[in-house]
């Protein structure tokens, strides 16, 4: 069966009344299964993940993120996480016998609706990226809503889908086509940002770190601690155990230690080779966070 993932993330996570709004929205399409979401008040963003068929999950796509669209305003919106705009990212990603192609058709039909419908321009990335400079979802992101109206005066970063025109409220949107990723964060037993950015520098790939690892250290107020905030882009080639102990080690080096780890949606059984959850100290996991159990019920 074709089944595709989609990972929307929005820029709200602290007013629980519009989140709860927003899985309403993804609750009324029975036709696709939300596996998970959850919300962090420091990040101030929720992560959705639902599955289904392709023409399924977009129409509840459209429908989740046109809420999202009209309860959040980003002029009044700040947080940790990197963003671009209420909708930030809307990834989509091939299951089952769907391929990358697939994924991008679907992309593309949700940018120019989304677009269409609701008035906010889109960037496109991954595989379904229009720009060279924009298959990285990091490099779409850079400058942030604060520097977008800026960015989209610029001919060459004007948004693929919207025009130039910037929608205050709204912020911009990036669709995309993508592979399996692992979002997983490990909070240190530490207040000390400045040793989680460098942990973060240590391990990701793009600082000649691990392979297929994206990091940041960012700050989690309400609690004191540090984050080490992580995607894992194949983690066959790097699991969850390579990226816990070279952050136990470097914390180690710091004077600290790891307090507890999170995975953010599902991750696949093979993220865990060689480790436990309970190894990783993460703190909440059951046969429902692992991706192989939602494709085995959607397959029946």
């Amino acid at each position: 069966m074709k089944i595709i993932e989609c990972v929307p993330n929005f820029s709200e996570g602290r007013d629980s009344g519009k989140i709860e709004e927003i899985a309403a929205v993804f609750k009324s399409f029975p036709e696709v299964r939300l596996a998970d979401f959850s919300s962090d008040a420091d990040h101030n963003r929720s992560v959705f993940t639902f599955l289904g068929k392709p023409k399924d999950v977009l129409n509840a796509a459209i429908a989740a993120c046109g809420k999202a669209l009209e309860l959040i305003d980003m002029r009044k919106q700040d947080g940790a996480h990197p963003r671009l705009g209420a909708v930030d990212v809307v990834p989509f990603i091939p299951m089952g016998t769907s391929k990358m192609k697939d994924a991008v058709d679907l992309a593309n039909v949700f940018g120019k609706q989304l677009s269409e419908r609701f008035g906010v321009s889109v960037y496109f990335y991954g595989f379904a990226a229009r720009k060279d400079q924009y298959v990285e979802l990091p490099d779409v992101r850079r400058g942030g809503y604060e520097g977008l109206a800026e960015k989209m005066m610029r001919m060459k970063d004007i948004p693929d889908e919207g025009g130039e025109k910037f929608n205050a409220q709204s912020g911009a949107t990036v669709v995309g086509a993508r592979d399996l990723l692992v979002a997983y964060n490990i909070n240190l037993a530490s207040e000390d940002l400045h040793l989680a950015r460098h942990i973060a520098s240590r391990i990701r790939e793009k600082s000649g770190g691990l392979k297929s690892v994206r990091a940041i250290g960012v700050m989690l107020k309400s609690r004191g601690v540090a984050q080490v905030s992580m995607n894992l882009i194949n983690c066959k080639e790097t699991p969850l155990k390579t990226v816990f102990d070279r952050v136990k080690i470097l914390a180690a080096e710091g004077g600290t230690k790891i307090l507890e780890s999170e995975l953010i949606g599902l991750a696949p059984l093979c993220a865990f080779a060689g480790t436990t959850p309970e190894y990783l100290k993460l703190k909440v996991f059951d046969k429902y966070r692992l991706l192989e159990t939602h494709l085995k019920s959607l397959s029946h």
